[in-house]
């Protein structure tokens, strides 16, 4: 019977080992095996209870009031240590990562153990009037354990953390925070328990200069007494990091301009929301860039009116493997289509897309397809087989210079393309046909404007001969129309990027070169919004802000880099490519515009022919360009579009007079 006995008290610490892994491979230094924690720990415990055994003899009071059971009361303390260990865990966390939750754990385990010693000591008093310990020292060994084992765990922490997990550590920027408040805080701690650090934190700033003779963190609050590139460069302070939620838009803005004016970098976070999770708000910690310096208000949509037009439909996207289309497919997922067909003759890409939706893990059915939306029988096949609700179509040849040497194929994908989507969604009842117009379809200086003023006079005709007739579930044409979207492939700003990744120069057309730009995810969510507050035959027109002059974008975003205009990066100066303009419109000169119950979109009243002329001089359009005579077709082009007049361009002689051309033939 006493055997089984002591079998059963053993029980705990055959559990503890039997849980842990005895490998040990000092290739994995940064994680210490678990027997190895509980090996140091219960030789601090032993430890503990040693200096405690001595302290009490040196005070001549027993601290094991029995002698004779020394060792086997001994044993019994470890052991019961053992049980609460392996109760709390307290060996199972990577003691480099150690927490405020290892210490509660092994304050608990020891507070645990004195619990029941003095439990026991009650019993034994009762029974038998002897103690197995005197109660002071269970307290004092008590304390004593937690503080070593406590602080053991904080000195193993700092020694990784300076001597074998902090090989950057010479290499880390010096920073300054700027914000005191619960948030600023919470960076501070992500970025001090981050590994391998990438900031040596030298203090916050208050931009209230409030509580100035305090300290967070152990780091000092500095007060504003100079600006802000001063007072950096005395404190030899590398980067700035925007943690203040009590920042205006335009206080931020400014922070940031009179910073990289003085080549220092700028580091910025979303609003902390998980205090808890210190890795995700370190992730969260990135570089300003120049799409943060471009943000505007956050649009709010009509999401029922969207969800309404969206939900429970099938979807077509064209193009959907570009910048623009991709996105589109990103939020219509977000309003449960029942079915989306993402179109594109760009088979990796596609792919690529398809692979992003299907971790995305949504129950909505998407089909991918290759297509030419030039090829008239491929689509009719498509529009057949999945009756599509809506299409948006985002399809387009849409580089200035490129259709410049090649006007046909302009005609081919944005005019004939467009007509056979559009056609196709008349003949088979799609509700609402969304086209993904252009900036540069405004008094274009371009083939490719050109190409693209042309599609939307087509679109624009066929509704309003549908609507005029009558016709029987006609679809509703919506053409919509912005400028440059930042990080689309092929825009300025992925250009200079590389351009800077590859010490320059950065190439700009012109000096004095202006664009309109918003972001892709801006300019998708007012192609939904106006989608769904189309009645048909409206071409939109959304608000780009302010326009942006290209040469100080490049210089902003070299200064964001980290480095000098014209000194660390050279900005070259090739002037305007064939077909490119100073400037962007969104509105013809003769053209009105109409607000809409949203801010940021209206409509532009543009003079259409009757679909009959239009559609004539069309075929006739695409009979030329098969001839592939880039003369001929931008002499149609002209015909057709009177404003359009060609820059740069070796078309330029065939700019005529509007007064002196002849009507369309």
């Amino acid at each position: 019977m006493k055997k089984n006995t002591n079998k059963n008290f053993l029980t705990p610490l055959f559990k503890v080992f039997s849980e842990i892994n005895f490998e040990f491979s000092f290739k994995n230094l940064g994680y210490l095996p678990r027997w190895l924690i509980l090996l140091f720990d219960l030789s601090i415990v032993i430890f503990s209870c040693a200096v405690t055994y001595v302290l009490f003899q040196g005070l001549r009071l027993n601290y094991i009031p029995n002698k004779d059971h020394i060792v086997y009361v001994g044993v019994f303390y470890l052991l019961l240590n053992a049980f609460f260990f392996w109760l709390y865990r307290t060996y199972s966390g990577i003691i480099r990562h150690s927490s405020h939750i290892d210490a509660l754990k092994l304050f608990f385990s020891q507070f645990s153990t004195f619990v029941v010693i003095i439990l026991l000591n009650t019993i034994l008093l009762v029974f038998n009037e002897q103690k197995i310990f005197l109660t002071t020292g269970v307290f004092i060994n008590a304390v004593l354990t937690f503080c070593l084992l406590f602080f053991y765990r904080i000195i193993v922490k700092q020694i990784f953390d300076r001597i074998f997990f902090n090989p950057n550590s010479k290499r880390r920027i010096n920073a300054i925070i700027y914000g005191s408040d619960a948030n600023a805080i919470a960076v501070a701690n992500a970025l001090t328990s981050e590994r391998p650090a990438r900031f040596r934190l030298l203090g916050f700033i208050d931009k209230n200069n409030e509580n100035l003779t305090k300290r967070i963190l152990d780091l000092p609050i500095i007060p504003i007494k100079r600006t802000l590139p001063v007072l950096m460069r005395l404190m030899k302070v590398e980067a700035l990091i925007l943690a203040d939620n009590s920042l205006t838009k335009d206080e931020k803005f400014a922070i940031v301009e009179e910073c990289i004016e003085y080549n220092f970098k700028v580091f910025t976070l979303p609003v902390v929301s998980d205090w808890e999770d210190q890795k995700e708000i370190s992730k969260k910690i990135k570089s300003f860039e120049i799409h943060d310096l471009l943000e505007r208000k956050p649009i709010v949509l009509d999401n029922r009116s969207i969800s309404l037009k969206v939900n429970n439909k099938t979807i077509l996207v064209s193009g959907a493997a570009g910048s623009i289309g991709s996105e589109i497919v990103r939020q219509i997922l977000n309003f449960n289509p029942t079915r989306i067909i993402i179109l594109d003759q760009a088979e990796t890409p596609l792919h690529s897309l398809s692979l992003e939706i299907q971790s995305m893990d949504k129950s909505i059915d998407v089909h991918n397809v290759i297509a030419d939306i030039r090829n008239h029988e491929s689509l009719d096949r498509i529009f057949n087989h999945y009756k599509p609700d809506l299409v948006y179509h985002a399809a387009a040849y849409k580089h200035v210079p490129m259709m410049e040497e090649n006007p046909s194929q302009a005609i081919f994908t944005n005019v004939l393309g467009t007509k056979n989507l559009a056609d196709l969604s008349q003949k088979y009842h799609v509700e609402r046909f969304v086209m993904i117009s252009t900036d540069k379809a405004v008094n274009p200086s371009s083939v490719m404007g050109a190409s693209k003023r042309i599609a939307e006079m087509y679109v624009q005709s066929k509704h309003f001969k549908h609507k005029k007739l009558g016709t029987e579930r006609h679809t509703k044409f919506i053409t919509t129309r912005f400028g440059n979207v930042l990080g689309s492939n092929g825009s300025v700003v992925p250009l200079f990027t590389k351009q800077i990744q590859e010490g320059g120069p950065i190439t700009i057309t012109h000096p004095d070169i202006i664009r309109y730009f918003m972001t892709i995810p801006e300019a998708c969510q007012l192609v939904l919004e106006a989608c769904s507050m189309g009645s048909g035959g409206e071409i939109y027109i959304f608000d780009m802000g302010k326009p942006v002059k290209i040469i100080d974008l490049a210089k902003k975003m070299i200064r964001l880099a980290g480095f000098k205009p014209d000194v660390d990066i050279k900005i070259k100066i090739v002037g305007l490519r064939p077909g490119e303009k100073l400037y962007e419109e969104l509105l013809n000169d003769s053209a009105k515009n109409l607000a809409t119950h949203h801010e940021k979109i209206m409509i532009a009243e543009e003079i259409c022919d009757e679909y009959d002329v239009v559609s004539e001089q069309i075929d006739k359009l695409i009979e030329i360009a098969k001839s592939n005579d880039g003369t001929k077709i931008v002499k149609k082009m002209k015909k057709l579009v009177p404003a359009f007049k060609s820059l740069n361009s070796i078309y330029e002689t065939l700019n005529v007079d509007p007064l002196q051309q002849n009507t369309l033939n």
